[in-house]
């Protein structure tokens, strides 16, 4: 049985891509920390709080010191991205004395803007095939000399060089970019099949066959843990590390601090089957985002009402494994410029988060520029739906489950509630294309009960018949949201006290109309 904390609460990653280099992140959280708390969100996924190989630019994903968290002049500035040590620690410390969690992005796949390079002997590999060699043993200038000398030994006197990677991609000599396999070090095994062997992602690439770097990577791990006293990680890239790896390092952390230390890898793949031979090789010791759903979140939102909605769970992590699924709608990657992007169009973001918020099954993550929109984009986000739908998840959803996947259009499903939660139950139906109704049960104890949509799109009121059914509607391309109509006005007041409030309104600005 899962921490009942995760079993029922909300993940929010507080960050995105195209935030502005201004190091205000860490005081920003603070101030909204109560706020957050108040909307159900259980823990927060900060971003990497080291610093990066652009100091103070730097996303925080091309790391160099793992050790200097916004305290020493190196890169350019002492803060990162985020703000300086103390303001991270101090963000920390507000987050957990409201009752949410905290979970430190965690990068131990690569390091970036090395202090000076050594010469190395290694082999070219083809790109598409990381185990085919292109030439022969060749000297090369690799930058794999990590002496942080503006830290100056504080905290670790550990001195990465050339034995504690595999490879680079670029020959400093010959001024070349390539995939560079260090002679006598194997890419290591246990990693996605992608290129054959994708060990490599970027910049020097961590040897974790290492028994020196495996164990200096324990002891940083135990180093901040003493430091931060986050309560878990989510892990970066764990597709391109030894799957026995973080099992071990995972395994020694929590024996160490007898702490569960929830963990979530990013093992980015649209294949299920491949999620779980992650799980089973690396032991359970974590979860995984769901990403075949994220995937049919933007297959439908770009299908132009031509995605067979009965099929939106189909081949996910969240179906087959539902207690180590993160489920998610977009983050930081997916985001128009990035890696993986594959942006959910607009109009399906509440549909898709309805999905992960509003279903018991996974553990659901909110991304910040769904929340709050990306000022790059000038997108102002969904804080209104979202928040009404964190209250919800709270409040209402509890109870047996009954699902209406039974149209290619328009699905839905209910929970009947239970007498533990007052007025919980809640009936959800949706559609990719014209609107629709669907009768659905949610229970005889509901019976002449009114429900109203918490989403205020559908204007109606719905009778629960006396056998426990009702036909809900929702609007074209649309997702409604019925509910025990309250007897007071339901206000959900959202985090940003200059935006306006979102109010459930009272039966007299309704038509009334009873189930069939």
């Amino acid at each position: 049985m899962r921490n009942k904390k995760i079993e029922n609460g909300v993940m929010l990653q507080f960050f995105e891509w195209y935030l502005p280099d201004d190091s205000t992140l860490w005081n920003t959280l603070k101030k909204k920390a109560a706020g957050l708390a108040r909307r159900g969100v259980t823990s927060v996924w900060l971003p990497p709080a080291y610093k990066g190989q652009a100091g103070k630019h730097d996303v925080g994903y091309g790391v160099y010191d793992l050790y200097d968290l916004g305290e020493f002049e190196q890169k350019g500035s002492v803060e990162t991205k985020y703000g300086t040590k103390e303001e991270y620690l101090s963000c920390i410390s507000e987050l957990q004395a409201q009752g949410i969690d905290v979970y430190a992005d965690i990068v131990l796949n690569h390091m970036m803007g090395a202090d000076a390079t050594d010469e190395v002997e290694a082999v070219e590999n083809m790109r598409g095939d990381r185990l085919q060699e292109i030439t022969p043993v060749q000297t090369i200038e690799a930058w794999t000399q990590f002496t942080f000398p503006g830290r100056n030994g504080a905290y670790s006197d550990f001195i990465w060089d050339a034995t504690c990677f595999t490879g680079v991609d670029w020959d400093e000599r010959m001024e070349k970019v390539g995939i560079y396999n260090f002679e006598g070090v194997e890419w290591n095994p246990g990693v996605d099949r992608e290129n054959v062997n994708f060990d490599y992602l970027m910049g020097a690439d961590i040897n974790h066959r290492n028994p020196r770097v495996i164990e200096h990577l324990k002891e940083w791990g135990q180093w901040y843990l003493d430091t931060t006293h986050v309560d878990g990680f989510r892990l970066d890239a764990v597709k391109h590390i030894a799957n026995d790896f973080f099992g071990d390092w995972l395994g020694t952390l929590r024996e160490n601090n007898h702490a569960e230390l929830f963990a979530v890898g990013e093992y980015w793949h649209a294949d299920a089957n491949v999620l779980e031979e992650y799980l089973d090789a690396c032991g359970r010791s974590m979860s995984l985002f769901d990403v075949p759903l994220h995937y049919n979140f933007f297959a439908a939102s770009h299908s132009d009402g031509w995605f067979d909605m009965r099929r939106l769970l189909d081949g996910t992590l969240v179906a087959r494994d539902p207690e180590k699924a993160v489920t998610f709608v977009s983050n930081h990657d997916t985001q128009r410029g990035q890696a993986l992007e594959s942006a959910v169009l607009d109009w399906f973001i509440p549909h898709s988060y309805a999905v992960i918020l509003l279903r018991p099954q996974g553990y659901p993550c909110i991304f910040y520029g769904d929340y709050y929109g990306v000022e790059k984009y000038e997108s102002e986000g969904f804080t209104g739906e979202l928040d009404v739908m964190t209250y919800l998840r709270r409040t209402r959803l509890f109870g047996p489950q009954h699902d209406y996947f039974d149209h290619e259009d328009v699905i839905g499903w209910t929970l009947e509630g239970d007498e533990t939660h007052p007025d919980s139950g809640i009936a959800v139906i949706m559609t990719d294309r014209l609107g629709g109704e669907k009768q659905m049960y949610v229970g005889a104890h509901h019976a002449g009960e009114t429900w109203i949509d918490a989403l205020d799109i559908e204007q109606h009121e719905v009778i629960i018949g006396e056998d426990g059914t009702a036909v809900f509607s929702c609007a074209d391309g649309s997702v409604s949201v019925w509910v025990k109509e309250p007897e007071e006005t339901l206000v959900i007041e959202r985090l940003d006290d200059a935006a306006k409030r979102r109010s459930v309104r009272k039966p007299s600005a309704r038509r009334k109309r009873k189930s069939s």
